[in-house]
């Protein structure tokens, strides 16, 4: 389960597209920044991906992305030209492909690395997914996840939705601010899609005729769309752009990022279903995810400046700015067993200290963390045009100060004492057992 949005230009107060997504994904599956430069590849050579192989290109771009640690897809990205992208889970009445091909992630990656424009991303996916197919397990470490995907792809001056079930796919230019979730949302305006999408609709029974093809409707499953609560998370933060009209801003989707439902929000009294847009693992299979990575990215048709948590949770986080030509130390990989040298897992332990008395501990260090955050906006919107070697000191002074609060923060929060709601407190025993987590108080 994920949320991606774009507010364009013309809803931002100073006229930059601003990108964000928050990727869910098993609580212990640890995520991470990685960096690859451009590069230029001989011919006949073949990539290895996930689980299949295909050609490489002649030259791939330099891309910055958030992804599991087990998979060479990401969850997010964005490249040198300022091409950003997220992928959603989609499910469909046409069951997933549990066959090994290119995951969506994959998919994502491939076109950061190949495409210049959102248009030419688009492109890119269409061509591999008619080719090669979407397909595999989207889960590692004894778990199974199978969907299909949906992609928001946007630069300072573009944006797309692209939808796919199977091999089949729609796309729209977007003319407004927009999200996807783990939700179709293309009825019947898109501008181009799959010769077959509409035929395989009439062939299955999903659409009485052309004319009333909608593609969200006819090709939408009922369990997991519902169970996801995809739909709801989509209108919540079309609704949150919406409020800011002419005034969205990064602080705005960071936000957005963070937004519960049901405020004052406290996991431990979530119900089974709730889903919410940060997102929080619980008891039982419905909210097996968990938000463990969160992406905003400024699009100003300049070097794209980027805020990443870099850890789950974005309520219980921070995020720290870089640029992909000012890039600091992301340290140690993660895997699913709890390492302090990575980044992920050292955030761990205070993000599921804080889970143990949520509105209270929470309260030790939230407005702290949010005039940090303001402080680290500020300073980075004024170094745009600062050399990259002035910017990457200045980004590594943020995840250093950053780290160095998180630590202070653990102890503050840990003083107060927790509470503990049954179900809660077992779902979350077991991802710590699971992960050989140091015991919390």
């Amino acid at each position: 389960m994920c949320d991606t949005l774009i507010a364009l230009p013309s809803d931002a107060e100073d006229g930059a597209a601003v990108f964000g997504k928050n990727s869910d994904r098993p609580p212990n599956e640890g995520q991470f920044m990685a960096y690859f430069p451009a590069a230029r590849h001989p011919a006949g050579s073949l990539l290895q991906c996930t689980y299949i192989e295909i050609p490489q290109v002649k030259e791939t771009f330099a891309v910055l992305l958030s992804k599991p640690f087990w998979m060479w897809g990401a969850e997010m990205g964005v490249n040198e030209h300022g091409l950003v992208i997220g992928n959603e889970a989609v499910y469909s009445k046409i069951p997933p492909n549990k066959k090994p091909a290119l995951l969506g992630m994959d998919l994502l990656r491939l076109a950061l690395e190949r495409a210049k424009t959102p248009r030419e991303a688009v492109q890119v996916i269409v061509e591999l997914l008619e080719r090669f197919g979407q397909g595999g397990n989207c889960a590692s470490h004894g778990e199974t996840m199978y969907y299909h995907n949906s992609f928001l792809l946007a630069s300072a001056e573009d944006a797309w939705v692209l939808e796919t079930v199977d091999k089949q796919w729609a796309a729209r230019q977007l003319r407004d601010s927009y999200s996807i979730s783990n939700c179709l949302t293309l009825e019947n305006q898109f501008d181009i899609a799959s010769p077959r999408l509409v035929p395989l609709a009439l062939e299955k029974g999903y659409s009485k005729n052309a004319e009333s093809f909608h593609y969200a409707r006819d090709f939408s499953d009922l369990l997991y769309t519902t169970l996801g609560r995809g739909r709801a998370r989509c209108a919540a933060t079309k609704r949150l752009i919406n409020a800011r009209k002419g005034r969205v801003n990064v602080g705005t989707v960071m936000n957005i990022l963070r937004h519960h439902e049901n405020e004052p929000f406290d996991p431990q009294s979530a119900s089974v279903f709730d889903m919410d847009v940060c997102m929080h693992a619980g008891f039982g299979p419905i909210r097996a995810s968990q938000s463990t990575a969160s992406m905003v990215v400024r699009l100003d048709g300049n070097n794209p400046l980027v805020f990443v948590t870099g850890t789950s949770a974005p309520c219980t986080g921070i995020f720290k700015p870089l640029w992909l030509d000012a890039l600091p130390d992301f340290g140690a990989a993660p895997s699913a067993i709890y390492d302090s040298a990575s980044l992920f897992w050292s955030h761990e332990r205070l993000h599921r200290a804080v889970l143990l008395n949520y509105p209270q501990r929470l309260g030790t260090y939230a407005a702290e963390r949010d005039e940090m955050e303001q402080r680290f906006t500020r300073e980075a919107l004024s170094l745009a045009a600062a050399p990259a070697a002035e910017r990457a000191r200045f980004s590594a002074r943020c995840f250093q100060e950053a780290a160095e609060a998180g630590a202070e923060w653990l102890n503050r929060a840990q003083r107060v004492p927790p509470r503990k709601k049954f179900l809660h407190a077992s779902a979350w025993k077991a991802f710590n057992r699971k992960a050989k987590m140091p015991p919390l108080h």
